[in-house]
Formats: C-alpha cells, sequence, structure tokens
C-alpha cells in the first residue's frame, strides 16, 4: 500500500509538473491536434473512399500517434533528462521506489493521453463533422487498443530512455526513432502504399498495431482490404500489444537504474 500511495503522490506531481512545461505540451500533446488540422486541410479536395473525408481517414492515425508521443518519446526524453541532472539520483536517497516512480509516470501518460484523445476527437467532430462510432462494441474495441497501446508506449518509454548518454542527446536519440515509426506505420502515408518489406517491417513495431486497431474503430469496414490479410486482424492487434507490454515490462525491469553505469 505504501507503493501505491507514493505511486498515487507522484502521478499528482508528474502530471502537474507535464502541464506547466509548455515545450512537453506543445510537442506531444498538442502536436496530434495541429497535424490532424494540417492533413484534413490540405487533402480536404482528395477521394479516400465513398463517405471518407481527410479527417476520417487521418484521425485514428493521428490518436495512434498522440498514443506513441505520450508513452515512448516523452518518456523516453524526460527520464533521460532527470538522469542527466540529477533529479534520479536524489530520489533514490528518498522512499520512493522504482515502482513508486513507474506508477507516477504511467499515470502521467494515462492522463495527458485520455484528454489529448479527447481534444482530438473534440476538434475532429466540431471543426470537421467526423462521424465517430456509435456502437458499443467499437468503443469497446477503442478502450482496449487505447489502453494497451498507451500502457506499451509508456514501458517502452521508460525503457529506452537509457539509450542517451545525457539529457542533451535525448531528443536527437529518441525523436527520429518515433518519427521513422510514424511513416512506417501508415500515420502520415497510407498503409497500403508503403512498399511491402516497409509493411511487414512496422508490423514488427506496436505503432502499426496501435493504428490498425484505431482503423478498425473509424473507418467503414470496407477498408480493411487495405491491411495485410484484407481484415482488420484485432486478434493480431491484441497479440502483439500484448506482446509489446509483456516486452517493455522485461526491459523495463532489466535496463532501469536510478544512477547510470558508465
Amino acid at each position: 500500500m505504501n507503493t501505491v500511495a507514493l505511486g498515487a503522490h507522484r502521478a499528482a506531481f508528474e502530471v502537474r509538473i507535464y502541464f506547466r512545461s509548455s515545450d512537453k505540451v506543445f510537442f506531444t500533446f498538442l502536436f496530434p491536434v495541429f497535424m490532424l488540422a494540417i492533413f484534413a486541410s490540405a487533402f480536404s479536395s482528395m477521394n479516400f473512399g465513398p463517405g471518407v473525408t481527410a479527417a476520417d481517414y487521418y484521425l485514428p492515425a493521428m490518436i495512434a500517434a498522440g498514443m506513441l508521443l505520450s508513452g515512448l518519446q516523452n518518456l523516453g526524453t524526460e527520464i533521460a533528462a532527470e538522469r542527466s541532472d540529477g533529479t534520479l539520483k536524489r530520489l533514490a536517497g528518498t522512499p520512493l521506489s522504482p515502482a513508486s516512480y513507474f506508477i507516477g509516470k504511467i499515470v502521467q501518460v494515462i492522463v495527458s493521453g485520455a484528454l489529448q484523445c479527447l481534444l482530438l476527437l473534440v476538434v475532429a467532430r466540431v471543426l470537421f463533422n467526423v462521424k465517430l462510432p456509435t456502437t458499443a462494441s467499437a468503443w469497446g474495441v477503442f478502450a482496449w487498443v487505447f489502453l494497451l497501446g498507451l500502457a506499451a508506449s509508456a514501458l517502452l518509454g521508460i525503457a529506452i530512455a537509457q539509450l542517451p548518454r545525457d539529457g542533451k542527446s535525448a531528443s536527437a536519440v529518441i525523436v527520429p526513432i518515433a518519427l521513422v515509426l510514424q511513416f512506417i506505420s501508415g500515420v502520415y502515408l497510407p498503409f497500403s502504399q508503403l512498399p511491402h518489406w516497409m509493411q511487414n517491417l512496422a508490423s514488427v513495431f506496436p505503432l502499426k498495431w496501435m493504428a490498425q486497431g484505431m482503423r478498425s474503430v473509424f473507418l467503414p469496414d470496407s477498408f480493411a482490404a487495405n491491411e495485410i490479410g484484407g481484415i482488420w486482424n484485432l486478434q493480431g492487434v491484441a497479440i502483439a500489444l500484448g506482446t509489446w507490454l509483456v516486452i517493455g515490462f522485461i526491459a523495463v525491469r532489466l535496463v532501469f537504474r536510478w544512477i547510470r553505469k558508465n
């Protein structure tokens, strides 16, 4: 209970600090909203399919991208900076355990990710007249894809924070990884138009499955023909995201240290 209580206290602190940081709010919270507005406006004249606008098409992709940015990119750069400026070293001398620290970070990702997604949905519906799902089953799929994907992204963000040598190089190391994943996973470019080798490569990583799961929620069933195998394959989405959740958990247990070993 002490671990959970400290984690809850840390979570409240992490959420306050996150929304007080203008650069984090812009690049991980508002960035997908701006990208949705840009794509919806720039490609408004394109034909994506019967009754499907550019905003309809890009909404699930931006939701998936926001999940990756909130978890992997935000936590990766943030924890690397905290290690570099001595924050983690100071925390090592307090009663805060790594588990409580992780609870705080993951709750911050869930809160910021959920608010970001809500803002995306409001902008899409109000400004671009996107038709949102009307069935409980569709929102049920949305919920488990969102939670699984966000949790996996958060754990991978904690693990990937070990890559940069210091806080100054964190963005240079982690941001390109997130950007490449977005391009090969069908976020900015239609997944069906990517080369087969790139589709197969993207299938190894979680973002492709997050985007596919979200497309199954927001796009007509006819769009499943553009996926690998011609189906939404939600079972595969669940297996892939669950696998990455386990991989992220194991990686965090193996590599996280309060103080980096040079």
